[in-house]
């Protein structure tokens, strides 16, 4: 897993933002979009492209994509 790959399919979840607005750095609850179904979302995308499970208690603490591909990586 590689985080250009992760930061692509994060960003695949938004409708309305630019794929190219998202970098590791980006500190995902500053965007417009972010809701509790875009937690969903992530969760469920982390589960079918890494068979990794993450709550959304982990994603809460979570600030920057980073912090999430951090959490799935160590649970690979």
């Amino acid at each position: 897993m590689e985080i250009n790959e992760f930061v692509q399919n994060f960003a695949s979840l938004f409708d309305e933002t630019e794929a190219s607005e998202f970098s590791a750095e980006t500190n995902f609850r500053e965007i417009e979009e972010w809701s509790s179904f875009t937690v969903l979302s992530v969760i469920a995308m982390v589960d079918a492209e890494y068979k990794v499970k993450i709550s959304g208690d982990e994603i809460r603490v979570a600030q920057t994509i980073l912090d999430v591909y951090n959490i799935v990586k160590s649970k690979m």
